[in-house]
Formats: structure tokens, C-alpha cells, sequence
């Protein structure tokens, strides 16, 4: 399980458990799942995309620009919105 906290200038957006992330990245949209190795990538305008476990509803949020951190299952990122 992927444990995500998405933080903008004004606080914490989003904070809780996905089974995987899809991201809107500069060469397009790229998906994160548990054991990804760790990367730091820039986010461009776009829907982040939290998917709950056991096929629940995908939490969508709208975010102009960012920049995400994908550390040993532990998703931190930084967003406009």
C-alpha cells in the first residue's frame, strides 16, 4: 500500500492510503505502484489520480504544477492548485 500526503502553500490537500498513483509528468502521465523505486519528478498541470484499495473510487485532484517524491512506498508532493 502507498501512503500519499499531497501539501500546497496553504496546507494539507489530500493525506491516505492508494493502491496506486497516476501523475500528469512533463513527458506525460506515469503511474506509481507499491516498491517503486525512489524518484523525484515535476509535475505539470493535470489530475492526480489516487486509486483506493480493493477497486474503490479514484480520488482526483486538479493541480497546476508540482513536484512529487516516491520514497520506499511513501509519496510526498508538493502542488499549486
Amino acid at each position: 500500500m502507498l501512503k500519499i500526503r499531497v501539501i500546497s502553500p496553504s496546507g494539507t490537500v489530500y493525506q491516505g492510503e492508494c493502491s496506486r498513483i497516476v501523475f500528469p509528468g512533463e513527458v506525460g502521465r506515469f503511474e506509481v505502484l507499491p516498491k517503486h523505486a525512489p524518484i523525484i519528478s515535476s509535475l505539470v498541470e493535470g489530475e492526480i489520480e489516487c486509486h483506493a484499495p480493493l477497486g474503490g473510487e479514484a480520488r482526483r485532484i486538479a493541480i497546476r504544477s508540482g513536484v512529487v517524491e516516491v520514497k520506499a512506498d511513501q509519496i510526498t508532493v508538493c502542488v499549486e492548485i
